[in-house]
């Protein structure tokens, strides 16, 4: 039996470039790995079968089914795998969970069948399962372009702790397909904020929170009206630099050190709501 973590992710800078003629969007953004994970465990079997430890999810279009799936018809492999997922990380929040365990079982099987694709093969594969997909592959931190499917791995960034606050609404249906059908040109950059963050990561080693930036910001309490409420009591119990996570809801602030962090979460947890405290986390393994 295969034992791997899967990691979710935060985007320390997220832009969104405009729309391209194909009808997606062009993006620009620095995606991180963090230590809040899943668990996947993977052993050979006869067909592809699969259980999950959310209700929700334990269905045969999650991406793991369907990554695994993939992988057998592309390749030819003639067996297959019983895979087993403990769910941590809250899903449909923005964290990149499902992505991250698509990812994972892609590089899983590729070694528990012994098919020795590369990263770049996985990768390509990847990008047929979704847009966060192929960062997954390599993980740590990377620039992630085009529609997510151009990934350049970058230096690992130093130990930045964060604050998660989850809002109890995750799990929207088309919850991203509305985040950019409200963009507006006003809304859309250049890349200047990607560019300053690497170049603060080239001359001094990291990224402050002050350099932090998402395009979907502008439109959070379009999208997720609720929202305020949530950014306010993380404003309240003395968080700052708050941003969403990738398309929301969930929202991230990053913190001076760990025992600020724990404070932060601890306050927010006396108010009732959903808080973690993470940190980044170097995940890049072998395919």
């Amino acid at each position: 039996m295969l034992e791997y973590t899967s990691p979710a992710k935060v985007n320390l800078v997220l832009e969104v470039l405009g729309k391209r003629p194909d009808g997606y969007h062009e993006l620009k953004s620095i995606v991180q790995t963090i230590d809040l994970c899943d668990t996947l465990y993977f052993e050979l079997a006869e067909e592809v079968s699969f259980q999950c430890t959310e209700p929700a999810l334990n269905t045969s279009q999650n991406l793991v089914v369907r990554a695994a799936n993939l992988l057998k018809q592309t390749t030819g492999y003639g067996g297959g795998a019983k895979v087993l997922l403990e769910k941590r990380i809250p899903w449909g929040a923005g964290l990149g969970g499902g992505s991250s365990n698509a990812a994972i079982t892609l590089i899983a099987l590729n070694r528990l069948w012994g098919l020795n694709l590369s990263h770049s093969e996985l990768a390509g594969l990847a990008t047929r399962l979704g847009s966060d997909v192929p960062f997954f592959i390599y993980g740590s931190t990377a620039l992630v372009e085009g529609r997510g499917e151009k990934v350049t791995p970058l230096d690992a960034l130093p130990t930045i702790w964060l604050v998660l606050l989850i809002p109890p609404f995750t799990g929207m249906p088309d919850k991203t397909r509305r985040l950019f059908s409200l963009l507006k040109p006003e809304h859309y950059t250049s890349g200047e904020f990607v560019s300053k963050a690497l170049e603060s990561q080239r001359k001094q080693g990291g990224i402050a929170p002050s350099l932090m930036f998402n395009t979907f910001d502008k439109i959070a309490f379009e999208t997720f009206p609720s929202l305020e409420y949530y950014w306010n009591a993380l404003q309240e119990v003395g968080a700052t630099y708050i941003h969403l996570v990738g398309s929301g809801p969930c929202l991230f602030s990053a913190a001076d050190n760990r025992s600020h962090a724990e404070a932060i979460a601890t306050s927010l947890t006396k108010k009732g709501l959903k808080a973690f405290v993470t940190s980044t986390k170097p995940a890049r393994r072998d395919p």
